[in-house]
C-alpha cells in the first residue's frame, strides 16, 4: 500500500503532472520514467529509489512504502534524495531520514 508523504519532494516534470501520476500510481497502471523515492525497505539504509514500473510487481502489493518524492527520471531522484538528504541534516544535524519523516505522519 502506498502511503504519500504530504510535502512531496517534486522535480519540476513531476510538479506539473503530479495528480495524473498519483492517480496511475494507486490503479496500477504503468508510467514511463517516473521513479518514487521512498523510506528504505532496509532499516541501515536511508532511502530507497524504485521506478514506479517496479511497484506493479504482486510483491509491492502488500508492503507498506511510504513515498517521500517523485522524479521524471533516475538522474533527477538521485538528485532529489541527495536534497532530501540534505534537508534532514539541516534541520536535525543528524542522518536520520526514518525518524524525521515518521515524526511527520
Amino acid at each position: 500500500m502506498i502511503k504519500w508523504y504530504p510535502a512531496l519532494y517534486l522535480d519540476s516534470v513531476t510538479k506539473k503532472n503530479l495528480r495524473k501520476i498519483k492517480r496511475r500510481m494507486e490503479r496500477r497502471k504503468i508510467n514511463l520514467s517516473v521513479y518514487c523515492i521512498a523510506l528504505a525497505s532496509n532499516e541501515k539504509n536511508l532511502l530507497d529509489i524504485y521506478s514506479t514500473n517496479e511497484l506493479l510487481y504482486r510483491y509491492y502489493r502488500h508492503k507498506d512504502i511510504k513515498v517521500i518524492g517523485l522524479a521524471s527520471n533516475k538522474e533527477n531522484a538521485i538528485q532529489l534524495v541527495a536534497d532530501i538528504v540534505n534537508d534532514v541534516y539541516q534541520q536535525t544535524g543528524r542522518l536520520d531520514v526514518r525518524t524525521f519523516f515518521k515524526e511527520d505522519e
